[in-house]
């Protein structure tokens, strides 16, 4: 970060003459000068002293001041000359250095051994302040929109059938977490409902909020799950039919320490990764402050630098390979960063490796696939994995870091205070 201020706030002359020393041949003449190019009339070339000071451009001639071809060739000799003139050779040599990143396996067993039974008191009372419609019609009034959550994210975290998820609903009740027993076949109407949609994703993100105080460094990736289902079309220049498999794609955002999911984002599979950049930034700049934010070269624009810069934080985003920096602005500013402090930019970049094993968190414990045949329910289904996901990482940092979770600052309920302790559980797990 220290670096990175330094940088942002050069003047607008020394700003345009890193751009010129990073995307412009300068040479060295004999005399001790330099041939400087200039960026608007091609063919055009100006002189610069640097130990007078001096050049032929009019900014220089006429105006007086020290012009950007002058401060181009300082961050040149800068990096390519000694104080004494000489030119100096630089030589890469590649090695590998091993780090040893040490697991708190004490920590980590007894957050396995506790996950389930806090998973259920932790789902329990996120979901409890869920908003309740009025029931107008007649008839059997329908289920709560707590209990039909908590009975979709409970068969997501168990990996079995509809079927199968019915014993697990029952003890559930009867341990006092739903009002009222479900069915097991149930639940594939709940998925298939579209009010749960915004519900999910409010609740991930308030699953997230309880590791506000540890986290500052986020990351931004998209990811897919796989389908049971095929789309067929007749491809008419070859004669052929062709058929290809659906997926949902998730657009997501998540912390560097502890891959807590931040913001999510669902959309159709052919939705580009950069225009949902800002919206994921400003989902997880709710519950979060934000120091800094990684993402690979599909994120990258101008737009997105400015995003993070106005919560405060700064974006490391890789630039393609036909990146200039010209447009200027943050963007450029990050390039000329990117060109000249490359190492300490690879530092604060490579945290964005992260988000790579949260995704590979979530699908190797809850699955990479749907077992849903709407789309609805696939949506829903993979929100489910997103805030189970949510969930393990809080018990993880409760044995970690003895963080306690707290989603809602009134504890109270409908009949006032209650404590909710599934069978098994006691105060001393």
């Amino acid at each position: 970060m220290v670096v990175t201020r330094k940088v942002l706030s050069l003047n607008t002359r020394e700003q345009r003459g890193l751009s010129i020393a990073a995307f412009c041949r300068l040479s060295r003449k004999d005399d001790g000068t330099w041939v400087v190019p200039s960026q608007t009339t091609e063919g055009k070339r100006y002189e610069v002293d640097p130990t007078q000071g001096k050049c032929t451009c009019l900014d220089c001639t006429e105006g007086g001041f020290q012009c950007k071809h002058f401060f181009a060739v300082r961050f040149t000799i800068k990096r390519e000359l000694g104080l004494d003139g000489t030119v100096l050779e630089t030589k890469c040599f590649s090695f590998m250095e091993t780090k040893k990143y040490r697991q708190d396996w004490r920590a980590y067993n007894l957050a396995q051994s506790v996950e389930k039974k806090r998973f259920l008191v932790l789902l329990h009372d996120l979901c409890r302040n869920i908003e309740e419609p009025e029931h107008t019609k007649r008839g059997t009034k329908p289920h709560k929109r707590k209990d039909c959550v908590f009975t979709m994210a409970y068969k997501v975290y168990g990996m079995f059938s509809s079927r199968r998820s019915g014993s697990d609903f029952a003890d559930a009740h009867q341990a006092g977490f739903l009002t009222r027993p479900v069915p097991g076949m149930k639940v594939n109407q709940f998925f298939e409902n579209r009010v749960f949609t915004p519900i999910l994703k409010k609740l991930i993100v308030e699953s997230a909020a309880p590791l506000s105080a540890v986290e500052t460094s986020f990351a931004v990736d998209s990811t897919g799950f796989a389908t049971d289902k095929f789309v067929r079309w007749y491809d008419h220049k070859y004669g052929i039919t062709r058929k290809q498999a659906l997926w949902v794609k998730a657009h997501i955002s998540c912390g560097t320490k502890t891959n807590i999911i931040t913001a999510v984002r669902i959309l159709d599979t052919d939705a580009a990764d950069s225009p949902q950049f800002k919206n994921l930034v400003r989902d997880t700049a709710k519950n979060f402050e934000i120091e800094e934010v990684s993402a690979d070269k599909a994120y990258s624009s101008e737009e997105n630098h400015r995003i993070v810069s106005q919560k405060g934080g700064t974006a490391f985003i890789a630039f393609k390979d036909n990146a200039t920096g010209g447009i200027g602005g943050l963007f450029g500013k990050m390039f000329g960063y990117f060109k000249y402090r490359q190492e300490e930019f690879l530092e604060h970049y490579h945290k964005r490796s992260n988000i790579e094993s949260t995704i590979s968190a979530v699908k190797r414990k809850f699955g990479d696939s749907v077992k849903s045949k709407t789309e609805t329910a696939m949506v829903n289904e993979v929100l489910c994995k997103f805030l189970c996901h949510n969930l393990c990482c809080l018990i993880q940092e409760q044995c970690e870091l003895g963080i306690e979770p707290e989603f809602w600052k009134d504890e109270q309920v409908e009949n006032g205070p209650m404590e909710v302790i599934p069978i098994g559980y006691t105060n001393r797990d």
